[in-house]
């Protein structure tokens, strides 16, 4: 039997501050690990214009997207899920605000945080090498294929 296809995901590396932009899209809390905020690619529109989309509709804030920092590959073992997410460190544009109150439309994420190396450091949290992507600035990474751990 043929394997199913990796999905394609776009992050968004957002630190302003000191502070990394991370959520939680486990519906209904299932699990409290934290990632960076995007999604899922749409046939026929850029990576970059896909994130931008992923990150107004999870956060009504609009950015700018720059270059490619990570390449994450992870699965979970105990099914076929196998995804394939690109991260771009990216800007909050300028005049976009900064809602107090965030909305999802579509309620897939449970919890946002603007936190500190420390304080991602005391959640749990996906990819392994986020906080050295996002606090250290290193060139573009390449994550091999690690399991999701709920």
């Amino acid at each position: 039997m043929r394997p199913k296809s990796p999905r394609l995901a776009v992050r968004a590396i957002l630190v302003e501050e000191g502070r990394l932009l991370v959520v939680n899209a486990w519906p209904d809390g299932q699990s409290p690990l934290m990632c960076a905020p995007g999604g899922g690619v749409e046939v026929g529109s850029s990576l970059p214009d896909n994130l931008a989309r992923e990150i107004y509709e999870e956060t009504g804030m609009r950015i700018e997207v720059g270059a490619p920092c990570l390449v994450n590959e992870f699965h979970d073992p105990g099914s076929r899920f196998h995804q394939v997410d690109v991260y771009f460190r990216c800007t909050v544009a300028e005049g976009s605000p900064r809602p107090e109150v965030w909305d999802d439309p579509e309620a897939i994420v449970t919890q946002r945080a603007w936190v500190t190396r420390e304080e991602l450091a005391a959640l749990p949290h996906k990819p392994d090498s986020l906080a050295a992507v996002a606090f250290d600035g290193t060139g573009i990474t390449y994550d091999p294929l690690e399991p999701l751990v709920k």
